[in-house]
């Protein structure tokens, strides 16, 4: 494990290693923006008084946790066109974003001018509201983008207690809590997120493994829910809430064994990519609830989750410290990523470089990284067909390429077994397991070597959403007990435990029984991609990892937020006054 790999700041090394404020791809210099000095941890006070928000919880202890024990630190955004500006060149479009860092929560804004060659920037320096909870802490956060505009700013808050806050950032007197009196579940909120394309539905995941169903517009009731089977499958339960009346929540998802860490909707807001701490990928058709395919990791839990942006591939990363490419047309591992030295924070991909990305010779630089010539090998590469990035606890930053060469491999010349493990692709893999009697048909076709992969279901009507309220679903209690970190392999199930094929159960797949099949290949048996980039960044782990148009942003648990500029955007101002490398909130 790395030197500092999301241990608290007395466990970093006498002399660290210094952080990397460059790296060079094969379209160009990425840069650190501004100085190569960097601000010392620990939180720094917004200008002004800012009372505590009305925090669901009673008073907060009076000792500060180190950045270790806080919850992962996040950042959210949302980007909201403005009417036509008065003067040219005036802003057209402005940003807000939010970042949490033990009790409080920072929001912070931006602009960017019209035109195509407009530049954006965010001013990560000084925030220009806060918010300090006594009792509980922010966990995750997620902007409604649908909804956004200069008159609202819809912001979810979750938090370690288990409650979910509903605010907004422009009318500040509205703000509603749901699971207030944590009936609905007791345990932190993992992940939060807005339904695509809805005004009120959202999401809410915790760390009992269950996934609510909620509607901004309702009340939670002032008894504990009790609900109906909806139906059942393969390590999943959905349920209905029993009412006479509408309540939250509408439905309830028992998804795995252990905490349901994060999940993501498709582009096309017809599928839902589930990581559990069971370690499994689970992806379900949204509206009928019904498994679309599963994948499981190496070992350990998984803890991050990305679909591509055509919503053909889906990238995790987890406590098996590998990055994992999963495809959704062939329910498939196609490659796995071998780079970091502990777990797997976060994962994105990155739709501003792919195969339409013109490659350009590397730029001449004149940082430290001066003295590592480019690699020749990089311009005879096969041609880039996507791109993505991941963020891990060993304070390291990763790009990766998924090339034509791993997604559609040549078929083989001859029928001896080869131990490349990079496709034989006249042998189909074998599919799920018979026992997953309520998937979806999976997309047909494996497809011929080096052809496109097959088209991936077509996205849902405009209404798709319009009778969820009729649905609802999740399932058993029974909180999972949250284990430890660096603890990867303590929550694999060996011996005794039931095998998968029971209708509803939530128990372990046996990862002894899985490993080998198409749910978990072994390591020699798919490709294994080694990093485009690996650089330490930070002194803390990282857990921010985020893609725009002209720069990459990454955040560590000590509250770091950075951002790098894409080739030719070196000019980009980011507005971080006198620490424009970044800002500690």
């Amino acid at each position: 494990m790395a030197a500092g790999a999301g241990e608290g700041p007395a466990a970093l090394p006498a002399q660290p290693l210094e952080l990397k404020s460059q790296f060079r791809t094969r379209e160009g210099s990425y840069r650190l923006l501004g100085p190569e000095s960097r601000p010392r941890a620990g939180p720094a006070a917004a200008p002004g008084p800012s009372p505590p928000a009305a925090g669901p919880g009673p008073a907060a202890a009076a000792a500060v946790p180190g950045p270790a024990a806080l919850p992962p630190v996040r950042l959210s955004m949302v980007r909201l066109a403005l009417p036509p500006a008065e003067e040219p060149g005036g802003p057209a479009e402005r940003s807000r974003v939010c970042f949490n860092l033990g009790r409080e929560l920072y929001f912070y804004g931006g602009a960017c001018s019209g035109g195509r060659g407009s530049r954006r920037s965010l001013d990560l320096h000084k925030p220009i509201d806060k918010r300090i909870y006594k009792g509980t802490q922010p966990t995750c956060h997620d902007f409604n983008q649908f909804t956004a505009a200069a008159d609202t700013i819809a912001l979810l808050v979750g938090f370690s207690a288990g409650q979910v806050q509903y605010l907004d950032l422009v009318k500040k007197d509205t703000s509603k809590l749901f699971n207030e009196e944590r009936l609905i579940d007791k345990t932190k909120v993992t992940f939060v997120k807005w339904l695509p394309e809805t005004e009120r539905l959202f999401l809410a995941s915790h760390a009992s493994g269950h996934l609510y169903l909620y509607d901004a517009e309702q009340p939670c009731g002032a008894s504990a829910p009790q609900y109906n089977l909806l139906t059942q499958g393969e390590g999943f339960s959905v349920f209905a809430c029993k009412s006479k009346t509408p309540r939250n929540p509408l439905l309830k998802w028992a998804v795995g064994e252990g905490a349901l860490n994060e999940f993501a909707f498709s582009p096309d807001g017809r599928s839902l990519a589930c990581v559990s701490q069971d370690g499994c990928l689970r992806v379900f058709h949204f509206d009928s609830m019904l498994l679309q395919g599963m994948m499981k990791s190496y070992f350990g839990g998984l803890l991050c989750v990305c679909w591509s942006p055509d919503g053909r591939y889906v990238v995790t990363g987890g406590e098996d410290d590998l990055v994992t490419v999963w495809s959704f047309a062939e329910g498939r591992v196609v490659a796995r990523g071998h780079g970091h030295k502990s777990w797997v924070n976060a994962v994105a991909f990155d739709p501003f470089t792919g195969a339409a990305q013109t490659p350009q010779p590397p730029e001449l630089s004149g940082g430290e990284e001066e003295d590592e010539p480019p690699d020749p090998l990089i311009r005879h590469s096969p041609a880039v067909t996507y791109r993505f990035g991941s963020a891990g606890q060993d304070t390291q930053f990763c790009l990766w390429d998924l090339t034509e060469d791993v997604l559609y491999p040549r078929p083989p010349l001859s029928r001896t077994r080869t131990l490349t493990g990079s496709g034989d692709a006249s042998v189909p893999m074998p599919g799920l397991p018979r026992s997953l009697s309520n998937s979806l048909p999976q997309p047909a076709g494996m497809g011929s070597a080096r052809g496109p992969p097959p088209d991936v279901p077509p996205a849902l009507s405009v209404g798709r959403f319009a009778t969820l309220t009729l649905q609802e679903r999740k399932g058993p209690s029974g909180a999972e007990k949250e284990h430890k970190r660096y603890h990867s392999l303590g929550n694999i199930s060996r011996s005794g435990e039931k095998p998968p094929g029971g209708a509803g159960s939530r128990g372990r797949l046996d990862t002894a029984k899985v490993l080998g099949t198409a749910l978990c290949p072994r390591i020699h048996e798919v490709p294994l991609l080694e990093p485009l980039v690996c650089k330490k960044i930070a002194h803390e782990r990282l857990t921010v990892l985020l893609f725009l148009e002209d720069c990459i942003v990454t955040a560590c648990q000590e509250g770091l937020i950075c951002t790098w500029a894409r080739p030719g955007k070196a000019g980009l101002s980011s507005q971080n006054g006198g620490s424009p490398s970044g800002t500690v909130v």
